[in-house]
């Protein structure tokens, strides 16, 4: 078999990879940079996916390179509006690590090397054709010279202005927001520091400002700073209008020192409706892209990548018929949107201006949190564990599409070794007793009647 054909060299793009060849798979990646990230960029790992990396078999490299936070708080200056405690998340990995993308992506080239693949650079996907059997895709190398490469599948994992999705004529529906944001990666110091184990979001009415803590003292800040003007260009922060923001919103006695990234930019809501036409699929940015809040982006990617590649790993082996490809984008699809309105709702809420609406916003949390089944929901969906696909074609059943908890694993992580199949034998009755914090995963069908692996 030809390889399967990835463009990009991304987090999604290098985990489909992986998976890939894990299976056994042949396998090509390339993108069109000459050399990988060099920023922190997307920063959070979510409990769900430190789950099916331990699957994949690369968790432990992340949790050394990795920062341990415990919980999130919004605040209003030094005032505690609301929190919650991720030791409720019903994992392993009740916790979110914080890993700059420059490292994931490190740490993903590594865990491919082990495979024998290495990420082809400067190498472009130009243009490509696809029929009933195969795909076609012209790719131009750095030195200008063409090559026709032929693949049984070709998945686009290569970002927001992705070709791979151009070339499919698909729309990217959605908007762009009009406030203009600034990110910040700094050290902080100062007896007002939010907690370095703490996600802190701060509200105030001229826009939010949100710190995740890093490794070494050093946080990421974002932070909404209105509508620039038509005559007004956007410019990049400078770490003086990045202290104005902490003083002005955090509280007092923050100092933001060393910068080693200031930027600006606008949030984009969009998303494709089809992760999948034909032999062609979608995954990541390439899919969808929306708000940081929450910081799913990069994790819902990850999963795109997880569940196709067990999919067309069982295809290609004679596992499954073709049919188990349709469940890719319902799936994929429903989880994309769910994130995309989830992201949109946070950014709204944090952005209200009118006084009255403020006013009356930092008054829920302050009063819904005090709850602990509130703050065990927020920590939950933050985690992802909960995802779910009960409307996928594969599901059938009272808990179809369920996650199966790892206190009921019988073993090595479900869907973990060479073979794209996770059991032959459905859950024990303990499993599908149990409570969500155990959570439940349905053993769904292909069409042939086959066991699934454990997906994403």
């Amino acid at each position: 078999m030809p390889p399967i054909l990835i463009v990009g060299a991304g987090p999604v793009s290098l985990t489909a990879a992986a998976e890939l060849a894990r299976y056994g798979l042949p396998v090509r990646i390339l993108d069109r940079s000459p050399r990988p990230a060099e920023t922190s960029r997307a920063i959070v790992v979510w409990s769900r996916t430190l789950e099916l990396m331990d699957r994949m078999g690369c968790a432990a490299s992340f949790l050394e390179a990795g920062h341990r936070v415990r919980g999130a708080a919004i605040r209003s200056g030094g005032r505690v509006l609301g929190c919650t405690s991720f030791g409720d998340i019903a994992s392993a990995y009740d916790f979110a690590l914080i890993v700059p993308q420059s490292d994931t992506e490190r740490l993903l080239t590594a865990h491919l090397r082990n495979y024998g693949i290495i990420v082809e650079r400067e190498v472009e996907l130009a243009s490509f054709t696809a029929s009933d059997d195969r795909v076609t895709a012209r790719l131009v190398h750095a030195d200008g010279r063409e090559e026709e490469a032929e693949t049984p599948w070709l998945v686009g994992c290569d970002g927001a202005h992705s070709a791979v999705r151009h070339g499919l004529g698909a729309e990217f529906r959605g908007a762009t927001q009009r406030d203009d944001w600034v990110l910040a990666d700094v050290r902080l110091e100062g007896a007002g520091s939010p907690p370095a184990d703490e996600i802190t979001t701060y509200l105030h009415q001229d826009g939010p400002l949100v710190v995740f803590p890093m490794r070494g003292g050093r946080a990421r800040l974002i932070a909404a700073v209105g509508e620039a003007g038509p005559d007004q260009p956007r410019t990049e922060p400078s770490l003086a209008d990045v202290q104005a923001l902490l003083d002005h919103r955090a509280g007092g006695e923050v100092r933001a020192l060393d910068p080693v990234w200031l930027a600006a930019f606008r949030i984009n809501g969009r998303k494709s409706r089809d992760y999948r036409v034909g032999r062609v699929f979608l995954a990541g940015d390439a899919a969808h892209i929306h708000s940081p809040a929450g910081g799913q982006g990069m994790n819902t990617g990850i999963q795109d990548a997880i569940n196709l590649a067990w999919k067309l790993a069982m295809v290609a082996k004679g596992g499954a018929t073709p049919a188990l490809l349709d469940s890719y984008s319902p799936e994929r699809s429903a989880v994309g949107e769910m994130v995309l309105r989830n992201a949109s709702r946070m950014t709204d809420m944090a952005t209200l201006s009118n006084p009255a609406a403020v006013a009356a916003r930092n008054a829920v949390p302050h009063f819904v949190l005090g709850f602990h089944a509130a703050q065990e929901r927020l920590a939950l969906t933050l985690s992802e564990i909960e995802i779910a696909y009960p409307d996928s074609p594969l599901s059938s059943g009272r808990h179809a599409g369920t996650r199966l908890a790892p206190d009921n694993y019988d073993g090595p992580p479900p869907g973990s070794g060479a073979v794209p199949r996770s059991c032959s034998t459905p859950p024990t009755r303990r499993a599908a007793r149990n409570s969500r914090h155990a959570s439940r995963r349905s053993w769904n069908r292909d069409p042939g009647r086959r066991p699934s692996p454990a997906g994403c």
